[in-house]
């Protein structure tokens, strides 16, 4: 699956550079209306992160979540600050199809795998974001020193099967997403189910990710800089 990705910053949808907070870029002031406009191109998958709750841990654009909810029709995947059971107990009864759990996966185990028990690998996916192989967490303002692959394969025992994977290098800087790295992570653990993330800049680098046996991808500053097209995105998730 294709996934377009709206990140949220204070009710607005923008973009990061490399996830620096201060290299925000205004895409739309109103994400219901680009979340439509992802519908009408044919799309039924859109990724959105609460990028001030990847910070603060707390949801922060809760309004914006559920207008665009309302507002979209498919698989609405959301991503930032979810920590806690209760707070995502509350988004997958506003209606929310799968939550992305990052940084609770390495500093709270214990609960992903609660909520991997009581809501499973299909809903509860978790989000892999580092540099040079190693996690990195809490918005990724800090790096770990625990290995992507170790997490991904405690995650895995725990019941997990979807990991959205970041390399926070290649993020919002249209360099192509880290082929290395993925290839390494798929060969080392081919049941996890992949999901790119992070520098795809056009359909000629998702068909690459494609022969390598990665077919999920989350598409963010490539729609905004125009190297693809959300009709090209529709017409790779049909083939």
């Amino acid at each position: 699956m294709i996934f377009p990705a709206i990140d949220l910053k204070a009710g607005q949808s923008v973009r990061l550079y490399q996830g620096d907070f201060s290299q925000a870029t205004l895409i739309n002031a109103d994400p219901v209306v680009q979340a439509q406009q992802i519908n009408a191109a044919g799309l039924q998958q859109l990724h959105l992160v609460d990028l001030d709750g990847a910070k603060s841990g707390r949801p922060e654009n809760w309004a914006t979540v559920a207008a665009v909810r309302a507002a979209f029709t498919g698989t609405l995947e959301l991503g930032g600050g979810i920590r806690s059971y209760d707070l995502a107990a509350r988004y997958l009864k506003l209606g929310v199809d799968r939550l992305v759990i990052g940084s609770a996966a390495l500093t709270d185990p214990v609960l992903v795998k609660r909520l991997l028990t009581t809501f499973g690998g299909e809903r509860i996916v978790i989000g892999v974001d580092g540099q040079h192989g190693q996690v990195a967490i809490n918005g990724w303002l800090e790096q770990s020193q625990t290995k992507m692959s170790t997490l991904i394969q405690t995650m895995m025992v725990s019941g997990a099967k979807h990991f959205v994977v970041t390399d926070v290098a290649r993020d919002g800087t249209m360099q192509g997403p880290n082929l290395n790295l993925l290839g390494q992570l798929h060969a080392q653990l081919p049941p996890a189910q992949l999901v790119a993330s992070g520098g795809i800049r056009d359909v000629a680098d998702l068909q690459t990710l494609q022969a390598m046996g990665i077919t999920d991808a989350i598409i963010g500053k490539a729609l905004y800089e125009g190297t693809v097209t959300l009709a090209e995105l529709a017409e790779v998730t049909t083939c």
